[in-house]
């Protein structure tokens, strides 16, 4: 009969730690004692991984939105981009009538 498993407050630690810094679930597993099979991990530190990657998440869009409100012109862009669905585009403009553009480029390209 195997012991039950009960987690310390140590592996809780280093549970959240890897979890924010994106280390897959497989290989925290494998760091906890002499290895746990990855089902313990999710069975036991649920709740760190779940609350991990959100409370990081939500730190570093704090961040982010502070350096932007801060002048931080690339943050503000960032924020722009990923929060507000802001996108950059490229319009190209042509003058003068197609025929103009084709005469200009038959000239170009002549051998006269």
């Amino acid at each position: 009969m195997t012991a039950k498993f009960v987690p310390t407050e140590e592996e809780i630690k280093l549970v959240t730690t890897m979890t924010v810094a994106g280390v897959t679930q497989e290989q925290i597993a494998f760091c906890i004692r002499d290895g746990i099979d990855d089902k313990t991990l999710r069975k036991h530190f649920s709740k760190e991984i779940r609350v991990a990657k959100a409370k990081a998440h939500s730190n570093m869009g704090k961040g982010i939105y502070e350096r932007g409100l801060n002048g931080d012109n690339t943050s503000a862009i960032f924020y722009a981009k990923t929060q507000m669905g802001w996108k950059e585009t490229n319009v190209t403009e042509h003058s003068g009538s197609i025929e103009t553009i084709e005469r200009r480029f038959i000239d170009v390209n002549s051998d006269d």
